[in-house]
């Protein structure tokens, strides 16, 4: 999400996109105890009154953070896996530039909706919905490429299953320089496939993602 620069102007209510913005950065920031009415609408400078111009009720306002992390990171991956490529290491590629890419795939979102899982049981239903439909689109990437359906549902789910336990471990460490990542990543996607990535797959990926970029 982008930075929160607001123009004001005299009786300006703010926009829908303005709140949802802010309820994401209070998530994001400090779990879902924190995207409350008030607190957001100090943070903004605006009033409550301002709130209930855009929005019904704060389940409202959670509804819209709920769309806006389906849309933003199974939606993308959906189409990531569906994206064109000749190999199945090419189309493993594909995937890992979601986990390069915070506008594609947004790991800090994807923490804290399972952080608030925890406590919110119609949330949980749809999470495992979601990691569901996910693994399903992964496997069925693998199977386009020759894979029976139990090996590409294990290939699959060890994917997504790395990926989301290594979100889970950086959340409150260091963040990990990208180059040392960026160098791992062909790797992974071999082992993931069990076969090699070409030297012109490895170029085609590392130039979509040059260091300083």
């Amino acid at each position: 999400m982008s930075d929160l620069l607001i123009e004001k102007t005299s009786g300006w209510r703010g926009t829908r996109d303005i709140w949802i913005e802010a309820a994401y950065r209070a998530l994001v920031e400090s779990g879902i105890d924190a995207v409350k009415v008030m607190p957001l609408a100090e943070r903004l400078g605006l009033s409550r009154t301002s709130f209930y111009g855009h929005f019904a009720d704060r389940e409202d306002l959670l509804n819209a953070l709920i769309t806006l992390w389906q849309s933003k990171n199974t939606g993308n991956l959906l189409r990531r896996s569906e994206a064109y490529a000749e190999t199945i290491t090419e189309a493993i590629l594909n995937i890992f530039d979601l986990w390069l890419m915070p506008e594609k795939f947004d790991s800090r979102l994807e923490f804290a909706m399972r952080n608030w899982a925890h406590t919110d049981t119609r949330l949980a239903a749809m999470l495992h919905e979601a990691d569901r439909i996910r693994i399903e689109a992964l496997q069925a990437m693998f199977e386009r490429f020759g894979f029976s359906p139990d090996h590409a549902n294990i290939r699959a789910n060890t994917v997504y299953q790395t990926q989301i336990g290594y979100i889970s471990m950086m959340k409150d460490g260091p963040a990990e320089p990208l180059e040392p990542r960026l160098k791992r990543m062909p790797y992974y996607a071999e082992i993931f496939s069990g076969l090699p990535v070409t030297e012109t797959e490895r170029a085609r990926f590392l130039a979509r993602h040059p260091l300083g970029g």
